[in-house]
């Protein structure tokens, strides 16, 4: 079966136009250019709104959704990408402050598939790394992986240990993972009532896929600001982690749960020595 090449970028939006130039300029600089960006618009200002018209006329590449009002927020908007943008193609999900590192890593991003699927099943998943970035100062923070070492180049995972994986509180970071048609498929939307943990939500449920092929790949896909609505909410975002785990795990969630933050907390500590 041939595998597309295309990639599409959903990024929602709801009044970052100021910070979308970045994102876009770093996409127009790929290597790659099969790509297309698609904005799904909340009920934006006329300024925003008119910076992504040009953005669009200005680069046929890019174009725009509007949100629909019964699916709120930011994951109602991916979720709403999940189920328009054309079936065959490759999904990243990028936030207004999201950018790609260098100009060759959707490049990069493309040959792991081609790469993974000459010597197993086409991945349903690739997961990257990616790293947060201070949005002050621009200088990198701590990175966010699925897998606790660098992978040598392409690692495959089994459904079985990518359950596994997330029992013991590990999370595929959702920015610096690509969606395969075949997994939209098997699932197309985020859980309606997750604000801030539909990511998480979605990535327990995929795994009771059976045949599910996971391919990490040792490449940092991308940048992220570390000014996200979630940081600011941290109470409800437990609520929602304890959720998923629960409808997950049900009586064992509070192991997953436990070890999601100490894995962070571990990863925090690291970032703050080395980069002293």
């Amino acid at each position: 079966m041939r595998v597309s090449s295309s990639i599409v970028i959903i990024v929602p939006t709801l009044n970052s136009f100021r910070l979308l130039s970045r994102l876009v300029n770093s996409i127009r600089a790929q290597s790659w250019t099969d790509w297309r960006i698609v904005f799904v618009d909340g009920n934006s200002n006329d300024e925003h709104r008119r910076w992504l018209l040009q953005c669009c006329q200005s680069d046929l590449r890019c174009s725009i959704m509007l949100q629909d009002p019964d699916s709120p927020g930011i994951f109602g908007a991916m979720s709403q990408a999940f189920a328009a943008v054309d079936p065959h193609s490759w999904l990243l999900f990028w936030g207004s402050d999201d950018f790609a590192p260098s100009p060759v890593v959707l490049s990069e991003l493309i040959s792991a598939v081609h790469e993974g699927q000459r010597s197993s099943p086409q991945p349903d998943l690739v997961v990257c790394r990616g790293r947060y970035v201070d949005d002050r100062t621009s200088l990198p923070g701590r990175e966010t992986s699925f897998v606790s070492v660098h992978v040598q180049r392409i690692l495959s995972i089994s459904a079985c240990r990518y359950r596994k994986l997330l029992f013991f509180g590990a999370t595929p970071p959702h920015q610096a993972t690509l969606f395969s048609p075949r997994i939209r498929q098997y699932l197309n939307q985020y859980t309606p009532g997750f604000r801030l943990s539909a990511d998480l939500d979605y990535f327990l449920k995929i795994s009771r896929c059976p045949d599910l092929v996971v391919n990490c790949l040792d490449l940092e896909l991308v940048h992220m600001g570390d000014g996200g609505i979630s940081g600011s909410q941290t109470w409800r975002r437990l609520q929602e982690v304890w959720k998923a785990y629960q409808s997950a795990f049900g009586l064992l969630c509070w192991l997953p749960f436990v070890m999601r933050y100490v894995r962070r907390s571990a990863r925090l500590l690291t970032t703050k020595y080395s980069l002293r």
